[in-house]
C-alpha cells in the first residue's frame, strides 16, 4: 500500500513548482493573482459540504490547503514569512483562545466556550473591537452579520428581535417614500439600510443570513426549473404563459 503524503510533502511540491525548471504558470503567480483562486476554492469546499459529497470534499479541501501552502511559498521567496510561521501562529492562537481546554479555565457549554474565545480575542486586540478588520471581500450579508455581532459585544444593539422588526418596518417605509418620490440615489441608500436591518433581524433570530439567503435562491431555482418543465409538458414556452397561468403553476409547485 502506498504511503500517504504528508503536509511536508505538499510544501516540498510547492517549492518544486516555483523553482527554476518548475511550472511556468506557477512561477508567474503572485500574492495578488491568487486572490480569486482562494475565493473559488473556498466556495467549492462549501459546495461539496452542501452536496454531502465526501470524495469531492476531500479533493476540494486539498485544493484549499494548497492555496495556503502556495501563498506561503511565494511569501517565503519575498522574505516575508514561510509556512512554518503560519502553522506556528495558528498553533499559538488555538492554545491561547482555548484556556478552557489547554488551561485551568472551564467551559460549561458551547456558548460559554464562545464567550471565552471572544474574550481572548479582544485581549489580543487590546480590548477594542475593530470593525475594519472584517474583510471587505467577504460576501455582503456575511459581512453585515459579523459587523452586527462585533457591535453587539460592546452593547451597541437592539434589545430583542421585536425591536429589530420595528426598525425593519421603519426602513421599509422610508424606502417606499423614496420610491414614490422617484429619488433613485435615495432609494439605493434606503434599500441598503433595509437589507442591513434585515440581517440584524436574522442575527437576533439566530439565522445565518448568508446561508439562508443562499438556500432561498436555490429553492427559487428549483421551483422555476419545475415551472419550465410543466410549461414544456404542456408544449408551451414559459414566456408564452400569462402572469395568471404562471402564478397558478407556481402555487401548485409550492404545495408539492
Amino acid at each position: 500500500m502506498e504511503e500517504k503524503k504528508t503536509f511536508d510533502d505538499i510544501v516540498s511540491l510547492a517549492r518544486r513548482l516555483r523553482a527554476p525548471g518548475g511550472c511556468p504558470w506557477d512561477r508567474e503567480q503572485t500574492l495578488g493573482s491568487l486572490r480569486a483562486y482562494v475565493l473559488e476554492e473556498a466556495y467549492e469546499v462549501i459546495q461539496a459540504i452542501e452536496l454531502r459529497d465526501t470524495d469531492g470534499l476531500i479533493e476540494e479541501l486539498g485544493d484549499f490547503l494548497f492555496q495556503v501552502v502556495f501563498i506561503s511559498q511565494i511569501a517565503s521567496e519575498e522574505d516575508r514569512f514561510n509556512v512554518g510561521d503560519v502553522t506556528q501562529r495558528l498553533h499559538d492562537k488555538l492554545v491561547r483562545r482555548h484556556p478552557h481546554v489547554f488551561g485551568e479555565k472551564k467551559a460549561k457549554d458551547a456558548a460559554d466556550a464562545l464567550r471565552t474565545w471572544n474574550a481572548e480575542k479582544l485581549k489580543e486586540k487590546k480590548g477594542k473591537p475593530d470593525l475594519e478588520e472584517i474583510p471587505r471581500a467577504m460576501p455582503s450579508l456575511m459581512r453585515a452579520q459579523r459587523v452586527g455581532e462585533k457591535a453587539s459585544r460592546v452593547g451597541f444593539d437592539w434589545s430583542d428581535a421585536s425591536s429589530v422588526l420595528a426598525k425593519v418596518k421603519e426602513e421599509l417605509a422610508e424606502l417606499e417614500r423614496e420610491m414614490e418620490a422617484g429619488e433613485e440615489d435615495r432609494c439605493r441608500e434606503e434599500w441598503g439600510d433595509l437589507v442591513f436591518s434585515m440581517v440584524s433581524l436574522a442575527r437576533h433570530l439566530d439565522i445565518d443570513a448568508e446561508t439562508t439567503s443562499h438556500e432561498a435562491v436555490s429553492k427559487f431555482i428549483e421551483r422555476f426549473s419545475r415551472l419550465e418543465e410543466k410549461a414544456q409538458a404542456g408544449k408551451k414556452e414559459i414566456k408564452t404563459l400569462s402572469a395568471e397561468q404562471m402564478d397558478e403553476i407556481w402555487e401548485e409547485i409550492k404545495k408539492t
